[in-house]
């Protein structure tokens, strides 16, 4: 079967549609670079859109009903949204489902050094990353501080014009004899990942330097800085969540504006391809949810991650105010759901095209992309989506001629990725990987193609209004 090029296939309204969202999708990447800013930015569209916070419609004592639009949100990190539909709760729920973190750096606990000069903050790479894409880039700072009192201190230093930046070293060209012979793996350790925060020192007074006060100046410089700016102590970096990330805007690629380069679109281009596609439903038969959590990056662990049990708590509580307050109900709407977990998929790269199976790889232009599998090797780790659920998404996407392709994420033997499709399926609902394909996938900038971002908010659309329970 050959893909077809979405870009061929389109009018020129749709070009100018496909261009007016990829433009909305620019901003959010280049605004919402955390977990927190993403959930700052959904709950604001959500309730511009009329959804309310059902912890207040619990503590209010209201009932839900068909129509109403409701969202919850765990930690500042996680969202649900909710669309009640004109069918029974317990046949099931249309699911959205991604995730809002990216591979990144984490600044420690206790971060600020000083050597040779310079004051570097301490980092932690987190999910995963070649680290050595990391060297030499302009770098951002985003993040709260939470000091002892709980006042909240929100960073975000890199990305304004006026704004400094931050940087990790590399050795010269010159010097790197012994470096170049190393694996991709070891050409930068972990623990060198540490960003350059500043090289001048504090002034110090003549009285200070004979009392001996006048060791770490660069470092004393930097947290003066902190303090002055951000209220900050050092002592303050324990209870902090501060990300390192690349610095600068989304972009458009490409002479002919084909694609988007961005930090973070694994997974953020399916959140918002998802969010926006509940937020432009207006009615649905069965309910609508969107999901968006934190943590799939590694492992989809902990109380904001997939793997917590504040889905099936949410949906209990909804149950409940829908005057159906039993396990059962419960059991029977979470089996009886459909979703698609939207993630992304590897796009074919011809640089490195001995990675792939060129006939079962995503092609950049050719539309949504589905995943029946995925998982490592033998489909290690994967759900398998069954092939009546299959056949009923290719209906409906038909009638909606929503372009789509069917990939795997590289070479059987090459290894593989994980999704949180095989979480959700453990309630025995049907579920299948599908999203947006993804060049250079986990690297600081990735590439999409605006035909597939497009394509896949159309295929959500679809999907919200017209799966059925199988």
């Amino acid at each position: 079967m050959e893909n077809r090029n979405t870009w061929e296939k389109y009018t020129d309204a749709q070009m100018e549609s496909c261009d007016l969202f990829s433009k909305g999708y620019i901003d959010f990447l280049s605004e919402c670079k955390t977990e927190r800013e993403c959930i700052t930015r959904i709950v604001a569209d959500a309730k511009a859109a009329g959804y309310r916070d059902l912890d207040e419609i619990i503590a209010a004592g209201e009932e839900v009903k068909c129509g109403d639009k409701v969202y919850r949100v765990k930690m500042d990190k996680t969202i649900l949204m909710f669309m009640i539909g004109e069918e029974d709760i317990e046949n099931g729920l249309n699911i959205l489902g991604a995730h809002i973190d990216s591979p990144r750096m984490d600044i420690k606990q206790n971060p600020v050094y000083e050597d040779g000069g310079f004051a570097y903050l301490d980092t932690h790479y987190y999910g995963g990353i070649k680290k050595y894409q990391w060297v030499t880039l302009p770098l951002a700072i985003h993040g709260v501080v939470i000091k002892k009192d709980g006042t909240k201190i929100e960073i975000n230093v890199g990305e304004k014009p006026e704004d400094p930046v931050f940087f990790i070293s590399d050795l010269l060209i010159h010097l790197a004899d012994e470096q170049m012979v190393k694996k991709a793996s070891k050409v930068i350790e972990g623990e060198a990942l540490d960003i350059i925060a500043a090289n001048r020192p504090i002034r110090i007074g003549d009285e200070e330097k004979k009392d001996g006060k006048a060791a770490e100046t660069v470092k004393k410089g930097l947290l003066d800085i902190l303090k002055k700016e951000y209220d900050m102590d050092e002592e303050d970096f324990l209870s902090a969540e501060l990300e390192v990330v690349p610095a600068g805007r989304a972009r458009e690629a490409g002479f002919d504006r084909s694609m988007i380069l961005s930090y973070g679109q694994d997974d953020r281009v399916c959140a918002y391809t998802s969010y926006k596609a509940m937020l432009d439903t207006e009615s649905v038969k069965r309910t609508a949810c969107c999901i968006l959590v934190d943590k799939e990056e590694i492992g989809s662990v902990g109380a904001t991650g997939m793997e917590s049990k504040f889905f099936e708590n949410t949906v209990a509580e909804l149950l409940c105010l829908m005057g159906k307050d039993s396990g059962l109900s419960l059991k029977r709407c979470l089996e009886n759901s459909t979703m698609l977990s939207s993630d992304v998929s590897s796009a074919f790269d011809p640089t490195y095209a001995s990675s792939f199976d060129k006939k079962n790889v995503a092609y950049l232009g050719c539309g949504m992309v589905f995943n029946k599998f995925g998982g490592a090797r033998g489909k290690s780790g994967s759900n398998d989506a069954n092939a009546e659920y299959i056949g009923m998404l290719r209906r409906i996407l038909g009638e909606d001629d929503v372009n789509f392709q069917f990939a795997e994420l590289g070479k059987v033997d090459l290894g593989g990725g994980g999704t949180i499709a095989y979480i959700l399926a453990l309630y025995g609902m049907n579920v299948i990987d599908s999203g947006v394909a993804v060049l250079s996938m986990h690297s600081p900038w990735e590439a999409t193609s605006k035909a597939d971002v497009y394509e896949t908010y159309r295929g959500y659309l679809t999907f919200l209004n017209k799966a059925e329970r199988i």
